[in-house]
């Protein structure tokens, strides 16, 4: 197998939803890397704009396939990253059944693909796990507050159950297996009409419309830039840590504010308006990084202003131009 030069040019990594926001920045580091990577993606939520650049590279394969059916990957797999689920409200309430399903049957078929290579798994969490929080901010200590039965239960649970499944394979199968809680993130490639805070007040803001906030936006969110997640994710990886890991930027803001200062940047005219919160929305989010800090070495280094800076620029190009076909 034919690979980059480097230090890991044997090891090649499978990373299921790699065509997504996150699991295409993935791919880009795993190849910088000098490893072999394999993209599987069904293209409900992502989209081929997002790994367009790496479709003909020599070391880089991607696989159009629904991952809640069997895997197939003839050659060697030294890591499995299952990122595939749809990850906005957006997403996840228009496509329950499949959010629950990947979730599910996605992640044993993953796993199962793990064990069947003896590979090294990493689940792609959600600080969603922690739900309507009542500790804050929430250590990976902390159970959650999460109503099973809500709208937004089809992710949050579906994201409990992989962990749980995660665990089961560690246990009883023996796989090294790695849990990244992931933190409200944002960056280059997020769809522009993915219901997401960030997308959404650019957009809006950019087009000269009025900026929606929900509730009274006092509702806090701590947001990571893209690059800063990723090797977080990729420090985890290579670590020997087992259990969940916070991974997110503890840089915690009011809604309402992170709008204001979206709209201050683009200098755009757009007023924002309110309307009603939705059902289960989390009033608060902030990831302890205390083991973060202390097991990978690792914090966010990009600070908000210029992270939205370089987002910014991403929607001022995307906007130009017609969506992307899938």
């Amino acid at each position: 197998m034919m690979t980059s030069k480097g230090s890991n040019k044997s090891i090649a990594s499978v990373v299921t939803g790699g065509a997504g926001f996150l699991g295409s920045h993935l791919c880009d580091r795993l190849l910088a890397e000098g490893q072999y990577v394999i993209c599987i993606d069904n293209l409900i939520t992502g989209e081929t704009s997002n790994i367009a650049h790496l479709l003909g590279h020599e070391h880089f394969r991607f696989i159009n396939h629904d991952i809640t059916n069997y895997i197939f990957i003839d050659e060697t797999v030294n890591n499995v990253l299952h990122f595939a689920s749809p990850a906005s409200p957006i997403d996840y309430l228009k496509l329950p059944i499949q959010t629950l399903k990947v979730g599910s049957l996605g992640t044993h078929k993953a796993l199962g693909l793990a064990k069947a290579k003896g590979a090294r798994f990493l689940l792609a969490s959600t600080s969603e796990v922690y739900g309507d929080p009542q500790v804050h901010p929430q250590p990976e200590s902390y159970w959650g507050n999460v109503n099973p039965i809500g709208y937004r239960g089809v992710y949050d649970e579906a994201k409990r159950f992989s962990e749980a499944m995660t665990m089961a394979y560690h246990r009883y199968h023996g796989v090294d297996t790695r849990i990244a809680r992931i933190f409200n993130t944002y960056g280059p490639r997020m769809r522009i009409n993915d219901g997401r805070a960030i997308p959404a007040f650019m957009s809006q803001a950019l087009r000269g419309e009025d900026v929606t906030v929900f509730g009274d936006g006092s509702q806090t969110r701590s947001v990571c830039y893209v690059d800063d997640m990723i090797e977080g994710i990729y420090r985890l990886l290579m670590s020997d840590v087992v259990e969940p890991i916070n991974i997110g930027n503890p840089d915690e803001i009011p809604i309402v504010q992170l709008a204001k200062e979206i709209i201050e940047l683009t200098g755009s005219n757009s007023k924002i308006v309110f309307k009603e919160l939705p059902e289960d929305d989390p009033k608060v989010r902030q990831p302890d990084i205390s083991k973060a800090r202390k097991l990978l070495m690792w914090a966010p280094k990009i600070n908000r202003k210029e992270g939205l800076k370089r987002t910014l620029e991403y929607f001022r190009q995307k906007l130009l131009v017609p969506e992307s076909v899938k």
